[in-house]
């Protein structure tokens, strides 16, 4: 796999030079490059105590992202997924550490442990006053000895530095830190483990399959499963969750992207962890946001924090620090109707005819059927989405087909236009709402459906720009349409298939996302919106024999 990377070796040094110098002046670093990588506040807090974490590279914005007001006073940054040496450490440190002292927040790994253990005995040794916090908040083994620290370890940030920047003592930031470190469990899901950089990747999960309990460093997880619905992941994450959190009714959620999962995803994921019975006792909710990442591991992770009324105002303090994801209490969802005017007028009155509903349910069966072929198709020539707009456009006339006016032709085109409109997504979706507007004006005029169809097509092209030729679905409805009214439904579907197989053979699109595509990548692919016009066309004529 390809990075945006000069070399290896200098990899983290030219990344915290980018994230220095993005920061507006708001950080700096230590001298020392490349064995001391230290980034720490432009402006110190004297007086204060001092927050120290860091680690391995690799999980940004984790750490040195979070260096600022209320979080840290410094990280100590190692190689990609590597512990810092003790110098470095110590280093650190010793640059923003005065009386007050300095809270050192270390994660829960071997190579953590020691270094950051020995820099902080040294540190104490030169005078220093250093408390050192654990974090072990990966509940993926239930009986691990040693339970790694996850993103939980950012929540303890957060407390502490909050507690700093309040003026509190030591003593009582090193007690908030450890008590919201014991208060915190992290469980992660990946589908695909993590890529370092200039190094070539081994991939260990079938397609389909994702692990559960996997590490921040791709270490595998405690099992691999078949992906369910995120429902049902959400379920069985949450249902893993021990003590304090199963028992606390205050709860802290941070849902964290590991690195390439998509804001779609990890949306709809967030969504499904609140509708859990965990979920529902969430008051604060962080995120879903990339805060502590595994490079490029398509997955997340869900952090669960028992809260008290100490640690839930520490967590909705401000910070300025732009990677920190905000604490917002969450609340019901408003929802308000739709505006008046949308519908363009009164819902028409529902009436039945057999003949008629069997028609427009075959068609949409028939789309629906073929949504997963058709992306399939489209996404050799497009963005991939042609099923799907036509199967979401099905679905949709599905569940009003009871509703419309089956029984009256230009009043039922209307309807379709319009809940076309509403449900298809994409200019096919738009297109279909055009055509079946048009159609339905004809009809009202008392044209037949030959030619109220071939009106249809008429005002789609005048909109649409598209033609005969323009490898679009009007190469298969218009040949379909002008066949129907000499021969009827079945010629009309061979037509349909007959133009859209011909859009194989085109190597230029006249608009559309094909449009921007060379002569080669279209060539031996047929049009997925002329595919779809004659999957209905087919089914129209099966279902009128």
């Amino acid at each position: 796999m390809a990075h945006f990377i000069n070399d290896r070796v200098g990899l983290v040094t030219d990344a915290i030079d980018g994230l220095i110098s993005g920061s507006g002046g708001a950080l700096a670093r230590l001298d020392g490059y490349p064995e001391i990588r230290v980034v720490l506040r432009s402006e110190p807090e004297p007086g204060r105590v001092a927050v120290v974490s860091g680690g391995g590279s690799g999980h940004e914005p984790a750490h040195a992202g979070f260096v600022g007001p209320g979080l840290l006073a410094a990280a100590v940054c190692g190689d990609v997924f590597a512990s810092p040496s003790v110098d470095a450490v110590l280093a650190g440190i010793l640059a923003v550490t005065g009386e007050a002292g300095c809270v050192l927040i270390v994660k829960n790994y071997a190579g953590d442990r020691l270094n950051f253990g020995l820099a902080a005995e040294r540190a104490r040794a030169l005078g220093r006053r250093v408390e050192t916090v654990l974090v072990a908040d990966d509940i993926a083994l239930p009986d691990a000895a040693q339970p790694r620290g996850l993103a939980g370890t950012l929540l303890v940030h957060k407390a502490a530095g909050h507690a700093a920047t309040s003026g509190a003592p030591l003593e009582e930031v090193a007690a908030l830190a450890r008590r919201t470190a014991g208060a915190v469990r992290t469980l992660g899901i990946a589908v695909s483990t993590a890529t370092i950089p200039g190094a070539k990747p081994v991939p260990r999960l079938s397609d389909g399959q994702a692990e559960l309990g996997l590490g921040i460093h791709g270490e595998p997880g405690i099992e691999r499963i078949d992906l369910p619905r995120a429902d049902a992941l959400a379920a069985r994450m949450t249902a893993r969750f021990p003590a304090p959190i199963a028992g606390a009714e205050r709860l802290a959620l941070l849902v964290n992207n590991l690195g390439s999962t998509t804001a779609l995803e990890m949306q709809v994921l967030t969504k499904a962890v609140l509708a859990t019975e965990l979920g529902g006792r969430v008051r604060l909710l962080l995120g879903p946001s990339p805060v502590m990442t595994a490079l490029d591991m398509h997955g997340a992770s869900l952090t669960f924090l028992a809260l008290d009324e100490a640690i839930e105002a520490a967590l909705l303090s401000e910070t300025p620090v732009a990677a920190w994801p905000r604490a917002r209490i969450l609340r019901e969802a408003v929802v308000r109707p739709l505006p008046e005017g949308l519908s363009g007028g009164p819902a028409p009155t529902p009436s039945r005819d057999a003949v008629v509903a069997g028609r427009i349910a075959a068609v949409c069966r028939a789309l629906i059927a073929a949504e997963d072929a058709l992306n399939a198709l489209d996404a050799r020539v497009g963005d991939g989405d042609t099923g799907s707009t036509f199967a979401e456009g099905a679905r949709a006339v599905l569940a009003d087909l009871d509703r419309l006016p089956q029984a009256e032709p230009a009043a039922l085109c209307r309807a379709l236009g319009e809940r076309l409109g509403r449900a298809a997504g994409g200019s096919s979706g738009v297109l279909l709402s055009i055509f079946f507007a048009a159609a339905g004006s004809a009809l009202a005029e008392d044209a037949d459906w030959a030619k109220a169809c071939a009106a249809g097509l008429d005002r789609v092209c005048e909109v649409g720009g598209a033609g005969p030729g323009s490898r679009t679905m009007l190469d298969a409805a218009i040949p379909a349409v002008e066949a129907l009214a000499a021969s009827g439904l079945g010629a009309a579907a061979r037509a349909a298939w007959a133009g859209a197989e011909a859009t194989a053979g085109m190597e230029r699109a006249g608009t559309g996302r094909s449009s921007y595509l060379a002569s080669g990548d279209l060539k031996g692919h047929p049009d997925p919106g002329a595919v779809a016009v004659a999957t209905a066309f087919e089914a129209l004529a099966a279902e009128s024999k």
